[in-house]
């Protein structure tokens, strides 16, 4: 079984690398190089970055449907000691306007990665952030050379009405413009957090209480909806990680299955205490999964031959 072999390649040699390394992604003082910030511009907005770290190979982090890009936070030093990282705030989250016409998040994708002369990456996305890694995979299969999808959901694919209820109280209290109401009310979701994790629901609370816009932009239903990716994964023939929470909703777990069921180079590890946003409950964790698997995969560039004297 997929799960389990790769459970078996990389939890099991974790134990002993955290020993040895002392190793953390929330350690201070680490020092990624230098970094450049600024605006992107795409049709009709304008789309906020970070860019920083070096190495060869390109890793873009794309942020759930929940918060914006600083959810990576806890991650980012250790992406940047390892690769050129980008983060990104999608329309209407972080820095980012809200949209005001109708926008292709696959085209906005696009879009950043060739005003940072990106022609290929990795990239690592969380949620509806996995769902567009798929999207636009599928898209311009030649630009992305390989996929963490982070507790992700499949375009294409139904939710369960338990799924569509839950949020039902948070989205009441925002109707009536009680957005400190509504804020803690998610910070409370126990399939976000896993509900023992008192740091990081904290953390979950403190960051949408920074970015109230992450919750009330306008424009989030004014996305293009493309092709659903659900039925057309046997199309991707990139390497990809699936990560989950073991105490995330079931409907992830759902369509995670599915999505390993589908891509044929798929494999899929269950992080046990955690929820849905699971690098910021368990980030060493999860930054170790990600990295080992990106730095196993890494594609070969192909060895320059050398001629001497005549054919």
């Amino acid at each position: 079984m997929k799960t389990n072999s790769l459970r078996c390649l990389f939890v099991l040699p974790m134990i002993s690398w955290f020993a040895i390394s002392g190793y953390s992604a929330e350690q201070p003082g680490i020092s990624v190089g230098s970094g450049s910030t600024g605006f992107i511009d795409v049709d009709g907005g304008k789309l906020y970055y970070e860019e920083s770290g070096q190495g060869g190979q390109m890793v873009v982090l794309i942020h759930d449907g929940v918060l914006d890009s600083a959810v990576w936070n806890d991650v980012w030093p250790e992406f940047c000691q390892h690769f050129h990282t980008i983060r990104y705030d999608r329309r209407g989250f972080g820095k980012s306007a809200a949209a005001t016409s109708w926008y292709s998040e696959i085209d906005d994708l696009a879009t950043v990665l060739h005003h940072l002369s990106l022609g290929h990456a990795a990239l690592i996305g969380s949620s509806h952030g996995g769902e567009l890694a798929i999207d636009f995979t599928l898209a311009h299969p030649d630009i992305v050379q390989e996929l963490v999808l982070v507790g992700p959901v499949l375009s294409g694919m139904p939710y369960t009405q338990h799924f569509l209820d839950r949020g039902r109280a948070a989205f009441s209290l925002l109707q009536k413009n009680d957005v400190k109401g509504a804020i803690s009310e998610w910070s409370k979701d126990k399939y976000l957090i896993a509900p023992a994790d008192d740091a990081a629901r904290k953390k979950l609370l403190n960051l949408l209480t920074a970015n109230p816009q992450d919750m009330t932009h306008a424009g989030g239903d004014m996305i293009m909806a493309g092709k659903p990716a659900f039925g057309r994964l046997n199309d991707i023939k990139t390497p990809t990680l699936i990560v989950t929470g073991d105490a995330d909703i079931p409907d992830v777990h759902a369509h995670a299955g599915a999505i390993e069921a589908g891509i044929p180079r798929a494999h899929r590890v269950v992080m046990e205490g955690v929820g849905h946003l699971l690098y910021l409950e368990k980030p060493s964790e999860f930054a170790y999964l990600a990295i080992a698997f990106l730095e196993t995969n890494q594609p070969i560039e192909p060895r320059q031959e050398t001629r001497s004297g005549g054919d």
